[in-house]
């Protein structure tokens, strides 16, 4: 069996002075330098989800950033739709306008153009007339009792508009 000498006791001695020694200079600064790794990890853990969701908090101002961009960009297209929209109906109605305006200073030169030609008309009607009944009568009556009976027949004309002629 075992024999108890001297050496044995001495040993086991030894070995719990050993033990003494490792656990006051190698198992203390280990188990703390375990403790200040697992405090350092957690730490890091603990950050590392501060910042995931500070992260997420920035994705979540950035998508309603974006649905407000959208909107906004939607208005602005719709407003610019709806100017366009309002320019054209104003560019028409003074299109319109311009057309109605050149189309009245039309006829109304048309009817100063028909006046002055009616006009005209009348003085060669009473000029023709005077020289054929100059002519016809063989007399030479003096020009203004002349242009007054032609004047006087002309009128009558207008006023019973014969021969169908619109003038």
């Amino acid at each position: 069996m075992v024999d108890l000498n001297a050496t044995l006791i001495a040993q086991i001695i030894n070995f719990l002075i050993l033990v003494a020694i490792l656990t006051k200079v190698a198992y203390k600064p280990l188990m703390q330098a375990l403790a200040d790794r697992q405090a350092k990890i957690a730490d890091s853990l603990e950050t590392a989800e501060q910042e995931k969701q500070a992260a997420e908090k920035l994705r979540q101002e950035y998508l309603a950033q974006l649905a407000e961009a959208r909107t906004q960009a939607q208005a602005i297209v719709e407003k610019a739709a709806k100017l366009a929209e309002q320019t054209k109906e104003e560019m028409l109605k003074e299109a319109r306008e311009e057309s109605a305006r050149l189309l009245k200073a039309t006829q109304e030169e048309i009817a100063r153009e028909r006046d002055l030609a009616i006009a005209e008309l009348k003085g060669e009607v009473v000029t023709l007339a005077v020289a054929a009944a100059s002519k016809i009568i063989a007399q030479n009556m003096d020009n203004t009792a002349n242009a007054k009976i032609v004047d006087d027949f002309i009128t009558n004309l207008d006023g019973k508009k014969i021969g169908g002629l619109p003038c």
